[in-house]
């Protein structure tokens, strides 16, 4: 495993190798590898003849999977810039403090979403902004024939302007008449500023070296074995390139390996999405809980073609048993889940494709070291839950202009505490018992709400759950549910009942609330955190009453 190359090393190797490969399809366009070295080396020309950046700058991209994406961020990897992955999804607040913390000097941001930050970046450090509109690097006709429809027919585009603005089309056509310099950076260097989710106070950047993402493309690859061939995979990529899962996946082991990645720019459009996979042989798909179940619930995707379908892989939040046994019958395919975080880069572990325990994250990728430790630091024993720690070369280096939060996390000799509570068994195999901040404690018993979710997502009739704890007078906390009805009759009383049917006493929900949706991030997950914010408003608006 030759983990001290740099990203640019990486791409190179791709390059040279496949240059004839596709790499990115969206919206019916395909650029292969070739086509990315071309586009992204005129963008790394216009960075470094036509702005102020200089190597080791911060430029932030707040594009969805588009094809931009890529161009865009292998052309600033290629000046030198350091990247800062944004979510389209921010508020002002959200993409303000994220500017001004990473101290971003330049941004890349679709023209859809451009009203959030034109409202704003005079107040950051921003010096020039980039705007591209959705099918830029399309063929002439369908370029002016989709940008106009998003713009004029469906009116996606809202009104912004800034006054350090260039299109991303002028800014291509710049980089074109001049030469880029490839600039080499060394491996323990950042290459990507990868923001925290933000679910638990204020976002931080984790600071993911050349080293780390380089080393965690080779485990993933390693863990993945003979599963993923070179030159003969296509992908489907509905997570954003911008969470830095599918990062590592698409733009790191894929490309790397000559393979071809599907971006689907809106999964939450589920019957847009299915219509985009149909006619496509895909061998490989990426995503998370609520995606999957949100396409088994689609009456259209099980008549899709998944005879080439041999890997699915799940991340970013906990994989039921149902969910799970689901997708296998109607694709033919085992879910392999995996655990990671961003601080990670983010594979910890991974199931082996001929080895898979559903109920558990896998083993430890190679070159990782994980232990479970007590309140107090203390190692544990197998089998016994306590906070997970890992130490490993695709652990950050800490964060951003934030020692005394890396020092929380991040002890001397590598070990980082995850904060999230697991057992590890005889047989190295992980399994997350749960965030352990969001553990639920009953008259004295550990509540985890992921086994509670786990038991009621089998139930039939449910669609989505979520478990949180509320406060209770005699028993300090107890179990609240909060359901999406898969099937209308479905009752309190039948999802109680059904509770007590399959759990211990304690963990037996005694609220169970029905909503329409969820609340979720921008990648699926639910947020448990929002929902116990809501339930504490209330009690303190009792209260006050």
């Amino acid at each position: 495993m030759d983990i001290d190359r740099s990203i640019l090393d990486v791409f190179k190797g791709a390059w040279s190798k496949y240059s004839d490969r596709p790499a990115f399809t969206c919206l019916g366009h395909t650029l292969s590898i070739g086509d990315i070295d071309r586009l992204s080396a005129q963008f790394a020309s216009y960075l470094q003849n036509h702005t102020n950046l200089e190597p080791g700058d911060r430029i932030a991209v707040q594009l969805p999977n588009v094809l931009q994406y890529p161009v865009v961020v292998f052309g600033a990897l290629r000046a030198g810039l350091v990247l800062v992955n944004t979510n389209p999804l921010y508020t002002q607040r959200e993409l303000k403090h994220q500017l001004n913390d990473s101290g971003a000097k330049a941004m890349v941001v679709l023209a859809n979403i451009a009203d959030t930050a034109s409202a704003v970046v005079s107040e950051t450090s921003v010096e020039k902004v980039i705007v591209t509109e959705i099918a830029d690097l399309h063929s002439p006709l369908k370029r002016t024939l989709i940008n106009g429809v998003a713009k004029y027919i469906k009116k996606m585009v809202p009104d912004f302007s800034f006054d350090n603005q260039i299109s991303f089309r002028e800014a291509m056509s710049l980089g074109a008449k001049l030469p880029h310099q490839d600039v080499q950076r060394a491996p323990e260097e950042v290459a990507v500023l990868q923001y925290t989710g933000g679910t638990t106070g204020v976002a931080k950047g984790a600071m993911l070296t050349n080293r780390n993402l380089v080393a965690n493309m080779e485990q993933v690859r390693e863990a993945l074995g003979d599963s993923m061939k070179e030159g003969e995979e296509f992908y489907v990529a509905p997570l954003p390139l911008y969470h830095i899962y599918a990062f590592t996946i698409h733009c790191m082991c894929l490309f790397a390996t000559g393979n071809h990645s599907l971006l689907i720019p809106n999964p939450r459009d589920i019957p847009g999405f299915v219509k985009s996979l149909k006619g496509k042989r895909f061998t490989g798909f990426c995503g998370l809980n609520t995606l999957f179940n949100g396409l088994m619930r689609n009456p259209q995707f099980a008549e899709l073609d998944f005879s080439k379908l041999h890997t699915t892989c799940s991340g970013g939040m906990a994989l039921t048993r149902d969910t799970a046994k689901r997708w296998e019958e109607m694709t033919g395919c085992v879910v392999l889940e995996g655990y990671g975080m961003t601080e990670t880069s983010p594979v910890v572990s991974f199931n082996p494709t001929e080895a898979v325990q559903l109920g558990t994250v896998g083993v430890p990728v190679p070159g990782t070291e994980v232990k479970v430790v007590d309140e107090n630091g203390n190692d544990l024993p197998n089998n016994s839950p306590g906070e997970l720690c890992v130490r490993g070369p695709q652990v950050m280096k800490g964060y951003w202009q934030r020692p005394e939060a890396t020092a929380e996390v991040l002890d001397s000799e590598g070990w980082l505490r995850t904060g999230d509570m697991a057992v590890i068994q005889d047989d190295g195999y992980i399994k997350i018992v749960d965030r352990k901040k969001d553990m639920i404690i009953v008259s004295g018993f550990n509540v985890y709400p992921n086994e509670v979710e786990d038991v009621v997502s089998t139930h039939p009739k449910v669609a989505e759950v979520a478990a949180i704890g509320v406060p209770h007078d005699k028993s300090g906390e107890v179990v609240k549910l909060f359901v999406v009805k898969a099937d209308a009759s479905l009752s309190e009383e039948e999802v109680i009942a059904f509770c007590r049917e399959n759990m211990t006493a304690y963990k037996v929900p005694k609220q169970v609330e029905f909503r329409e949706d969820l609340p979720k991030t921008n990648v699926g997950k639910i947020l448990r955190r929002e929902l116990r914010d809501e339930e504490l408003k209330k009690i303190e608006a009792a209260v006050s009453v």
